[in-house]
């Protein structure tokens, strides 16, 4: 089962974010959402960081605004995760830069379309 972090995870039904752990649940993968503040989304357990989190990451989904996520570019590469998928409005040349730099293979997608369509 591959594990995928939610990363931005939202408690927000509304929320993109929410969403797609909603969707990756229910396809049975395993989520892990990580956001800073909250303590459970879609009934999971929230890490507070990428540091927290202890399961080998197959998949990390980006739900974070390009200067969040480039800041948190040392804990990306720390946990190593096999791919990152950049939802909408995610990505920047800076982000996939530092992704190439550090050989971990990226996506620019939509998560939630990629488990609806089996292509996870």
């Amino acid at each position: 089962m591959q594990t995928i972090v939610v990363l931005g995870a939202s408690n927000n039904p509304e929320r993109y974010s929410n969403k797609a752990v909603k969707i990756l649940k229910e396809k049975g993968f395993h989520v892990v959402p990580v956001h800073p503040l909250l303590k459970e989304v879609e009934g999971l357990s929230v890490s507070a960081s990428l540091d927290d989190v202890k399961d080998p990451i197959d998949v990390l989904s980006v739900y974070v605004r390009p200067e969040v996520f480039l800041s948190m570019i040392t804990s990306v590469e720390e946990v190593k995760p096999k791919r990152v998928i950049l939802n909408p409005g995610t990505e920047s040349p800076a982000i996939k830069m530092a992704l190439e730099r550090s050989c971990i293979p990226y996506h620019t997608g939509c998560t939630i379309t990629m488990a609806k369509n089996g292509l996870l």
